[in-house]
């Protein structure tokens, strides 16, 4: 008990709660500040919990509080078993029942709060059966029900975005930064074009810049399309090798095979799904839909109390009790023959119970293996993403191992090279290459300064520019025809390497295709004779089908009779414990009414209803005496209830008139001297203006 005290007060000094509890100040609170503080947590859980406990009928607060902890899921401690004593302690705030519902509440408040918003739209309105037959409420209720689901993967959906990591402030920030980022591309993007325009051959290059962009995009796709068409011949290959370890499969099963053992797999297959399908699915199907039957039973039913479950468990002793009696006659009255028939009825049971466990066993098999398929095929699609390719087996893989490691090699050494060549780059960057560097930039900005100047002079300024400019396309269109030049050697080679490569495939095919050659001669030799066998199996299936048919059809007739004389059966015995218990009854009244014992006589039914009708008769004749007196007296009350409001007018009449004119009315007959507010003498006021009540 301390440890849970100690952790329930840690919990509330924590936020959002922040209550300055000890362990002393905590366990001195009076039961009404207890349930306050539960209370205080609920309403931060559910804010519409929030609100005072000592506003509340003590009834009230206790119906709130369960309604809400049971849609928490919350259990109750097993060492409170009965829900009475529950509800009861909860009400009266006592430490036993509150205490644990703060440990489990205060640790997991994040979850709960969900918990209680999901059930604002998830808990289902429970509507009576009755009115669920109605076609409208029906369509309503499925309805809700579509909404629902939406509901619920519109959440899942909004729950996955904010797990993502992917928030609202980090958005808007990428998107300021890329409108940033495209204002400053198009101040760029113009002052190249203002750059380019002043350009005397600006044009040109543009056509040269525009070719050149051109056919990179060409090498692009060209890159693209080398890339799809190695992926084609890739899966070519993988394709050709399943090709051919299914025909190795099928070789392997066709050894030793003849037609009359592949007729006898196919007919043991052909009888087990036989089985599966009209006997044990058949079986499943009507378990579930009587199982859905009991539900819907179940749930049409109202609340039931403590005293309707106490009915309902004698009324199954009374039929266990009955069964075990008829269960003995029938063993009593057991003749020979049946005792005979006994043993294979027994034996019979044993052989069906072993046909459903294989069937079983097989239908768990199918799902497995099915399983099992869905599984490898799916990490076989992970593998073809993650790799381009299909999972490398064997010598294949070997291979593949022993070509990583050769370029494996060859990166290590290619590395080191890149890692001297870069530390020596460090080195002479760092000393005499700045020095060289900035003494060669030095000359050629003094270099260009006297060309300039001289072709100042000689009037061509701006010839060295053009010819550097000139050069520069000149060498541009160079590389661009080089480029294209290796493009067109790169795709005939290619063109030549595929052209191998399909001729190879050929050749190693050819002996495949050999082999196959007798193999179709023989499948066509013997594709009469399977046509043959096959209509006599169509025939005697046919037959079989059709007998099944009837028999089938006589077994459901014979079904639902003894369905039919089953439930007459059950009717009529609950007809029967129907009529024996109110004869039961009648026989007590009898007995009472003819007992000479006053205390059995008081007990009578009839004379309970002669009570109640004698005081219901009295009630009724004191309501038409009271009805009468009512009706009699209520002009008189109403003509009473008039001269009241005529009274009242006038009263109020009066003292608005003696407000507005100041003065005050005589006791006598005096009259009242004062003038009104608007200049007019006040109406005088006689004795026989007064009222006589």
């Amino acid at each position: 008990m301390s440890e849970q005290l100690k952790f329930i007060v840690q919990e509330l000094a924590k936020e959002p709660f922040s209550k300055n509890y000890n362990l002393i100040s905590f366990d001195s609170l009076e039961p009404l500040q207890i349930l306050q503080v539960l209370n205080d947590i609920l309403a931060l859980i559910d804010p519409k919990h929030k609100i005072d406990i000592r506003e509340e009928v003590p009834d009230q607060t206790a119906i709130r509080i369960f309604q809400l902890l049971r849609v928490l899921k919350y259990k109750p401690p097993t060492e409170i078993s009965n829900l009475s004593a529950f509800r009861a302690g909860l009400v009266q705030g006592e430490k036993p029942i509150i205490y644990p519902i703060l440990e489990w509440m205060l640790p997991r408040v994040n979850d709960l709060q969900k918990r209680a918003y999901l059930a604002k739209y998830l808990v289902k309105v429970e509507v009576p059966a009755a009115i669920m037959t109605e076609e409208d409420i029906v369509s309503i209720y499925n309805q809700y029900e579509e909404i629902m689901e939406q509901f619920k993967e519109l959440h899942k959906q909004a729950e996955t975005l904010r797990n993502s990591g992917h928030t609202t402030g980090e958005i808007r920030k990428d998107i300021t930064n890329m409108e940033d980022e495209k204002e400053q591309l198009i101040k760029r993007i113009e002052r190249l074009r203002r750059k380019v325009e002043s350009h005397p051959n600006s044009q040109v290059m543009m056509n040269v810049a525009k070719n050149l962009r051109l056919e990179r995009d060409r090498e692009k796709k060209i890159a693209a399309q080398r890339q799809e068409q190695l992926m084609n011949i890739q899966h070519s290959e993988q394709r050709i090798k399943r090709m051919q370890a299914q025909l190795q499969q099928i070789r392997q099963a066709g050894v030793g095979a003849t037609p009359n053992t592949l007729m006898q797999h196919l007919e043991e297959e052909t009888r087990a799904n036989g089985y599966i399908v009209k006997e044990r699915l058949p079986k499943d199907i009507s378990a579930r839909k009587k199982a859905v039957q009991d539900l819907q039973k179940v749930v049409a039913v109202p609340a039931m109390g403590q005293s309707d479950l106490d009915d309902l468990n004698n009324q199954i002793t009374e039929l266990n009790s009955e069964v075990n009696k008829l269960t003995e006659k029938r063993m009593m009255s057991n003749e020979p023959t049946d005792d005979k028939l006994s043993l294979f009825r027994q034996q019979a049971g044993i052989i069906a119970h072993k046909k459903e466990a294989a069937a079983e066993r097989l239908r768990d098999m199918r799902e497995e293996y099915n399983h099992v398929m869905q599984e490898a095929e799916q990490k076989r699609e992970l593998v073809k993403d993650a790799e381009g390719g299909e999972v490398l087996k064997g010598e294949d893989f070997k291979r593949y191992v022993n070509k990583l490691r050769s370029k494996s090699t060859v990166y290590k050494k290619k590395r080191q090279e890149l890692a001297e060549l870069r530390a020596e780059l460090g080195v002479l960057s760092r000393t005499e290459l700045s020095r060289t560097e900035e003494i060669l930039r030095q000359r050629d900005d003094h270099m260009n300064a006297q060309l300039s100047a001289v072709e100042r002079k000689k009037g061509v300024e701006g010839y060295r520019q053009t010819q550097e400019d000139l050069e520069k396309v000149s060498s541009m269109k160079s590389e661009v025809d080089d480029f294209k030049g290796r493009t067109l050697d790169d795709i005939s080679d290619m063109v030549r390497r595929l052209h191998t490569a399909i001729a190879e495939k050929r050749n190693t095919l050819a002996p495949v295709l050999r082999e196959t050659r007798p193999l179709r001669e023989r499948i066509q030799q013997l594709q009469p004779e399977h046509e043959n066998k096959k209509v006599t199996y169509d025939r005697t299936a046919a037959g079989l089908e059709s007998n099944m048919t009837r028999l089938e059809q006589e077994v459901r007739g014979y079904q639902e009779e003894c369905q039919a004389e089953e439930s007459r059966y059950h009717y009529l015995s609950s007809m029967t414990n129907i009529l024996s218990i109110q004869q039961a009854k009648v026989q007590e009244e009898m007995k009472a009414y003819v007992s000479s014992d006053p205390q059995e006589k008081k007990r009578t039914m009839r004379d309970l209803f002669s009570k109640k009708i004698q005081e219901q008769e009295n009630l009724s004749r004191g309501l038409r005496e009271r009805q009468k007196m009512v009706r009699d007296n209520h002009e008189p009350n109403m003509r009473q209830m008039k001269m009241w409001r005529d009274l009242e007018r006038l009263m109020d009449c009066k003292k608005s008139i003696l407000e507005r004119g100041g003065g005050a009315i005589g006791g006598g007959g005096g009259a009242v001297g004062a003038t009104g507010g608007y200049g007019e003498q006040a109406p005088t006021y006689h004795e026989e203006d007064r009222l006589v009540l």
